[in-house]
């Protein structure tokens, strides 16, 4: 299928030249210009604007979009919707809010056009390991994008989860949980620091990686992350936070369900703004490492 892909940052790029390797037509559009020409020179097609990214796709259309939530996808969709057609479909994979998604799905419905929010994970690593995807939306639109999907996703690993909004919330949540397990690793590994072991947390991560119960793939992330920096002396511990954390502690209030190790995790990253610590270097390094997402020089 040929598919539009809007949004060439660290993700949507790679995640077009996984589309493009699972043998899918690639479209792509973004607002600087440098992604596209990448785009190119691997294959895909590139366009200088929406209305030239939708000229270059058969009906009906299927609009991906991997762009920051909430304004950008709001204007982006007000622009797609008069170059679009009845019986297109547009996937907003972004970390939106999924009451957004509902909103927007409503929004396209009138205009005769599908919608689905499809929750993404794999960061900068989804181009060789493969994409976690959550989807939601109707079952027919969802098999429209199928084969975009099988593509992406490891070994056909993905799941159409519900309906609309149901991909963006567990989405939420599952950042709410991985929020919480950086948290506790980031003061596991600040209490060996502190010990007068002198511990090589690198060591002691792989270690744990083999046959202990508290293995993942965030602590193969640890190791690397301390065999690069093993003080966590070139980082800052600042930890930022894209927003789904704070939506997952919402609903869950919003719902009496009781979250208390999300809320404390949320919680600390707030506090990481304020003076340095060590399990912050640790959370803003396991964040650089599965996503790529920018870190903080250290004060030297």
């Amino acid at each position: 299928m040929n598919i539009g892909m809007v949004g060439l940052g660290k993700m949507g790029l790679n995640m077009a030249r996984r589309l493009l390797r699972g043998k899918q037509g690639v479209v792509g559009y973004n607002r600087t210009p440098q992604p596209v020409a990448e785009l190119q020179k691997d294959g895909g097609r590139g366009a200088a604007s929406l209305r030239e990214l939708v000229a270059a796709l058969e009906a009906p259309r299927v609009v991906w979009l991997m762009i920051p939530s909430g304004k950008p996808v709001d204007d982006t969709i007000t622009e797609l919707i008069p170059l679009l057609a009845r019986g297109d479909m547009i996937v907003d994979g972004g970390n939106s809010s999924y009451k957004d998604s509902l909103r927007r799905a409503a929004t396209l419905a009138a205009a005769g056009m599908s919608f689905a929010d499809a929750g993404v994970s794999g960061g900068i690593w989804g181009l060789e390991n493969g994409y976690c995807i959550m989807i939601g939306g109707d079952g027919k639109a969802i098999e429209r994008v199928r084969p975009a999907l099988e593509a992406l996703a490891p070994r056909g690993y993905w799941q159409h989860v519900g309906p609309v909004g149901a991909g963006h919330y567990s989405k939420m949540v599952h950042n709410g949980i991985e929020y919480g397990m950086m948290q506790a690793y980031a003061e596991g590994f600040e209490l060996l620091q502190a010990s007068e072991f002198g511990y090589d947390l690198a060591r002691v991560s792989d270690l744990w990686n083999h046959g202990s119960v508290v293995r993942s793939w965030l602590l193969e992330l640890a190791e690397r992350a301390f065999s690069n920096d093993p003080g966590m002396e070139k980082v800052k511990g600042y930890v930022d936070d894209s927003g789904e954390g704070r939506w997952t502690i919402l609903e869950a209030v919003e719902r009496g369900v009781a979250t208390p190790a999300l809320a404390v995790s949320l919680f600390a990253r707030f506090g990481s703004r304020q003076p340095d610590a060590f399990r912050n270097r640790v959370l803003a390094s396991l964040r650089n490492q599965f996503g790529g997402h920018a870190v903080k020089a250290a004060d030297h």
